[in-house]
């Protein structure tokens, strides 16, 4: 192992930590090497036994070590060994004054749930194993707000349950999956779950670059997997104009005539994008799902999966022999929050106040000489000229974010994905912290 103080180049807590942190970007520390003691690396680098303290927190907050007590402190082997392999890349909670890794709602902006549970208890079935996987009202009102119109519709336990769904009724070993490039890392845990293969397209900020699918679909992928609206990480969504091109791409390939395009609307109602999807144009290609746990709360677990009825059908009859189906009280719940007048205009705020939160930091980020273009959703991407470095002046500010190693395909660049979502409060001072940090 390469000494740690000859790759110390700033003795100041902050150049100490980007120090330990590169040596661990660069397998010089592996997980699970136990690091010096504080007062030995402080005697080697003539600083106090405070100043590389300070550093070992700074890269505890981070999440790229772990302290046991007397033992020392290591390098942090893989976290929670349960989770698919690129959650865990995106790292282990820790404790931050600001965290903005998580990519979820701020529990401040969800509705109120209280009205519709007392509305629920006085009518919800829960003693049938015969009656519809979906309650009729919720079914019907699903299928009056869906982009375009969809020959079968099904309640499902979130977004990615509809995918996986859709991926294990459709894929075969082996085929080629179209992905974004950078995408929401499950999506890849479940390509490599399935054997398939990701061919990636690059994104911009009106979605999939036209001229990169071209070349994708020459592949002869049987898929297409895209985010139309608030795309995790970046923010971007697709344009009318943009999926219309994409759709006659689509339409034209030789090589992918019988390509399925499936869309996953994660953020739903709190996007303040129009709701597009190609299904305008191929509505037989086209598998559309939407989800609720942006808008309405993740704990939900409610998604929708729309499409034509042979593949919506086996979906459900697949379903019947695992969950059976998504509990009809919690749809009861959805369907009381989306009808109730009350909890639409919550959501209607919650989608308005995110929207203010990208603008607004994008604005403080620029303000203190960095760039961040204000995006869809709750989430921003961030460019960095080192992400390593960027995550740890971060964390010594109190702040986390996610890596972007883990959303990208190939040769990873330089990003980090911030929950612009999450920013209540001292914009300024986060967007000066990020701008600082994107040039460590």
């Amino acid at each position: 192992m390469k000494s740690v103080a000859l790759a110390i180049d700033e003795r100041s807590p902050r150049g100490i930590a980007t120090g330990i942190a590169r040596m661990i970007t660069t397998g010089d520390l592996a997980p699970g090497d136990r690091l010096p003691t504080v007062r030995d690396l402080a005697v080697d680098l003539g600083v106090s036994p405070a100043t590389v303290s300070h550093a070992w927190q700074t890269l505890a907050s981070a999440g790229l070590i772990i302290s046991r007590g007397r033992s020392g402190s290591f390098v942090r082997s893989t976290p929670r060994e349960w989770l698919p392999r690129r959650y865990r890349d995106l790292g282990a909670a820790q404790e931050a004054r600001l965290d903005l890794s998580l990519g979820t709602p701020d529990p401040e902006l969800l509705p109120t749930l209280g009205p519709a549970l007392s509305r629920v208890s006085a009518r919800a079935d829960t003693a049938s194993y015969q009656q519809l996987p979906d309650i009729p009202e919720l079914h019907d009102l699903m299928r009056s707000t869906w982009p375009s119109p969809v020959e079968s519709i099904t309640v499902t336990n979130g977004a990615l349950d509809a995918i996986d769904r859709v991926l294990a009724t459709i894929a075969r070993f082996g085929d080629r999956v179209v992905v974004e490039n950078p995408t929401f890392p499950p999506f890849m845990d479940l390509l490599e779950q399935y054997g398939l293969e990701p061919v990636p397209v690059g994104v911009d900020e009106e979605g999939m670059i036209p001229r990169e699918l071209a070349a994708a679909l020459g592949a002869g992928p049987t898929m297409v997997v895209l985010q139309p609206r608030a795309h995790n990480p970046t923010g971007a969504s697709m344009t009318r104009d943009r999926a219309h091109e994409l759709a006659t791409l689509l339409h034209r390939s030789r090589a992918a005539d019988r390509a399925i395009v499936l869309e996953d609307d994660h953020s739903g109602a709190i996007s303040s994008s129009p709701d597009v999807t190609i299904a305008t144009w191929l509505p037989e290609r086209v598998r559309h799902v939407t989800s609720f746990s942006k808008s309405h709360g993740p704990d939900l677990r409610i998604g929708a999966l729309g499409g034509p009825r042979a593949l919506v059908d086996r979906v459900v009859a697949r379903r019947l022999l695992g969950p059976g189906w998504t509990s009809r009280m919690m749809q009861a719940m959805l369907y009381e929050l989306l009808t109730d007048s009350q909890s639409a205009a919550q959501v209607a705020a919650a989608g308005e106040r995110y929207a203010q939160r990208q603008r607004e930091l994008a604005a403080a980020v620029q303000a203190a000489g960095g760039f961040l273009r204000p995006g869809d959703g709750v989430n921003a991407w961030l460019r960095v000229d080192d992400e390593r470095s960027a995550i740890v002046q971060l964390a010594a500010a109190g702040i986390r974010v996610a890596p972007g190693a883990p959303f990208q395909l190939g040769e990873p660049g330089g990003y980090v994905r911030v929950t612009v979502g999450l920013v209540r409060d001292d914009v300024a001072a986060v967007g000066a912290a990020l701008a600082a940090a994107a040039r460590a």
